[in-house]
């Protein structure tokens, strides 16, 4: 790098950034944002459109952490329960973060209670789709299929107690069928056996499926909002494709552990309000098939708790048990 391009990078490094929230030293160091999954998935991108927008927004290092393991990132999120309140260590994490504990009470925190509420991110609709050779081109289609032939299908999904198996498991109780849903590890290996044929059906986030729908290799059913979506305007509602209405999306939100630092919470609620609510993340979520779903941490925690008792009547009637 040349002395004029030396220049403008420390220029661009040293001044604040305009309109902004300031704190008088924090954040001093890089803040971690846990993602407790592997690279690579929804999760993981969402947090790094918004690491990468935080960083240039406010001219403090914010970094994908990624701490995999656990059903429904349990282990990485017990990290953050763990890590002390000083603003450094955060949580992102998707829906399935209020599920896990209704499928498994061995989950050691609260959703709740043990953490701190900042913000909410994001949220869209998932895409149903299946294998091309199925004769059905709607929903109500495929499960007049299912209900003349149950012993030939089995649906999937590509995480345990996520937005996908709750989506998949309302559509067969609206539908009155009790087909098996495989569970895989991760999109990659269930897309994989939906396109090989080996099971019938799947409801993942746009972003994972819809290029394979473009290439041919999946055929769309629906898509789980309550209107189509912009990333996928042919794509027919569940309700415009024969069934009951149904909106099951899938959202993201940032905690930190509970009792954070008053000012570590009021920079990250300001500096995330003026990130999320901008036109430059909603440009970037917009790949994703996502929307920016801003919500002041009271709000999350409103949130939090409505949808704990969404999930908690889906996951009863649905039998769903920790694996």
């Amino acid at each position: 790098m040349n002395r004029f391009g030396t220049a403008l990078l420390f220029l661009s490094m040293t001044l604040p950034a305009a309109g902004l929230a300031k704190a008088d030293d924090y954040p001093s160091r890089p803040v971690s944002i846990v993602v407790p999954y592997p690279p690579g998935g929804a999760v993981d991108g969402v947090a790094r459109v918004l690491a990468a927008t935080l960083s240039v927004k406010t001219g403090k290092t914010f970094v994908v952490d990624n701490r995999a393991g656990g059903a429904g990132g349990v282990v990485g999120s017990s990290d953050v329960v763990k890590a002390a309140p000083d603003g450094y260590t955060l949580l992102l994490n998707a829906s399935i973060h209020v599920v896990t504990p209704l499928i498994n009470k061995n989950v050691p925190f609260d959703v709740v209670n043990d953490f701190t509420h900042i913000s909410g991110i994001a949220a869209g609709p998932l895409l149903i789709t299946t294998n091309p050779s199925d004769k059905a081109n709607t929903l109500k289609e495929f499960f007049a299929e299912v209900k003349a032939d149950p012993d030939s299908y089995n649906f999937a999904t590509s995480g345990y107690g996520s937005a996908g198996h709750l989506a998949v498991e309302v559509l067969k109780g609206k539908a009155g069928v009790d087909t098996e849903v495989v569970t895989y590890k991760g999109a990659g290996p269930a897309l994989t056996d939906m396109i090989g044929g080996q099971v019938q059906l799947i409801a993942d986030p746009i972003l994972s499926s819809l290029p394979h729908v473009k290439a041919g290799r999946l055929k769309p059913l629906a898509v789980t909002s309550l209107t189509r979506s912009p990333l996928a305007p042919d794509v027919p509602t569940v309700a415009e494709s024969g069934m009951p209405p149904l909106e099951m999306l899938s959202w993201y939100g940032v905690w930190a552990p509970k009792n954070l630092d008053p000012k570590a919470a009021e920079y990250l609620g300001k500096v995330l309000q003026e990130v999320v609510t901008s036109t430059e993340f909603k440009d970037k979520l917009t790949v994703f098939g996502f929307e920016p779903m801003y919500k002041n941490g009271a709000d999350l925690k409103t949130f939090v708790v409505d949808e704990t008792k969404r999930y908690g009547e889906i996951v009863k009637t649905a039998g769903i048990k920790v694996e």
